[in-house]
């Protein structure tokens, strides 16, 4: 949950458990790409959770064409 204030945002903390090796091979990764476990992992919960969200758009736009079409009579759109 993030929480918007003037000047900052606070967010949750999530306690994961990982193997210790999993996790020294992530850190590693993470330093050569510049970034750190907990970015990483927050990027992929970002994405994880737009996934519902992107999903559920698709889904509106295919059923919107679908009674579009239906509602044109047959008629082509020119």
């Amino acid at each position: 949950m993030h929480v918007i204030c003037a000047t900052h945002i606070y967010m949750a903390n999530l306690t994961l458990s990982v193997d210790d090796d999993l996790l020294s091979r992530a850190r590693v990764r993470a330093a050569e790409q510049g970034t750190s476990v907990n970015a990483v992992v927050r990027e992929l919960i970002t994405g994880f959770a737009a996934t519902d969200r992107v999903d559920s758009a698709r889904r509106r736009l295919v059923a919107l064409s679908i009674s579009s079409i239906a509602g044109s009579g047959g008629r082509s759109p020119t």
